[in-house]
């Protein structure tokens, strides 16, 4: 009972955390080609980032001018955030007028310059050659302090496809023992978490009735199987315990 009563008032004590967030740069590179349109070779294209929910979080690449409406897909999500065909920080210009190796970065921020929260991302790439949408597709990422090299299969107008993320731990949901930092992500998360800690030796979650719903003596947390909503992390280190809340989606 009084383990119960500890794990309720930790929650109450917690429950103002900050998401956990990364720093870094996400280096993407992609070989364009045709969609077959009439004005081909010339074509606009745009790169760009969302979160895992469809959000526009901001465009990283954006060559298109006048024709820029027919990137109809990044004209949706950009128009959806209230900021249609934003270019903030991106790297942009006019028209193509040839297919080549299109290259551009991401510090892991918004369209505001605000630093957004580690988990899945989605890149989302565009292209037309034709007074029409032309082709479309994403490539799903995860932004955190474990670094990424992907390689997705080609698809239609993009190929060669280099995703290349690393990222440093600068900000996140935490209490201290001695040096100890710690965190858990991706956070909000679908139910399997990682956790990164100091000197880690085990972990239990419990539920916000205070019940222990996973133990574990491995960095990793699934708890796929569990209701939604919000459980408290017990991170044991050899310097003590830490605590974590996390949100399962």
């Amino acid at each position: 009972m009084k383990k119960k009563v500890l794990i309720l008032l930790l929650f109450c004590l917690f429950g103002s955390l900050i998401e956990a967030q990364t720093t870094g740069t996400l280096s993407v590179s992609v070989t364009t080609s045709s969609t077959g349109g009439k004005y081909a070779p010339k074509n606009i294209v745009a790169i760009w980032v969302e979160d895992n929910s469809g959000k526009f979080v901001k465009t990283l690449l954006a060559y298109a001018n006048t024709r820029k409406a027919y990137l109809t897909n990044w004209f949706t999500a950009t128009h959806a955030a209230g900021k249609d065909y934003n270019i903030t920080d991106a790297t942009s210009g006019a028209t193509k007028s040839s297919h080549a190796v299109r290259s551009c970065t991401w510090n892991g921020t918004d369209y505001s310059g605000k630093l957004v929260a580690d988990g899945d991302y989605k890149i989302r790439m565009e292209l037309t050659d034709k007074n029409s949408t032309g082709n479309y597709s994403g490539f799903t990422f995860t932004k955190g302090p474990t670094a990424q090299k992907l390689a997705p299969a080609n698809v239609s107008s993009f190929s060669s496809i280099s995703l290349d993320w690393s990222g440093t731990i600068t900000g996140f949901s935490q209490e201290t023992v001695g040096s100890n930092a710690f965190l858990v992500y991706p956070n909000p998360g679908n139910g399997t978490y990682n956790v990164h800690a100091e000197n880690f030796n085990s972990l239990e979650v419990f539920s916000l009735s205070g019940n222990s719903v996973f133990k574990s003596q491995t960095p990793a947390i699934d708890i796929s199987s569990r209701p939604k909503g919000i459980y408290l992390v017990s991170i044991k280190t050899r310097q003590g315990t830490v605590f974590e809340k996390i949100i399962k989606n």
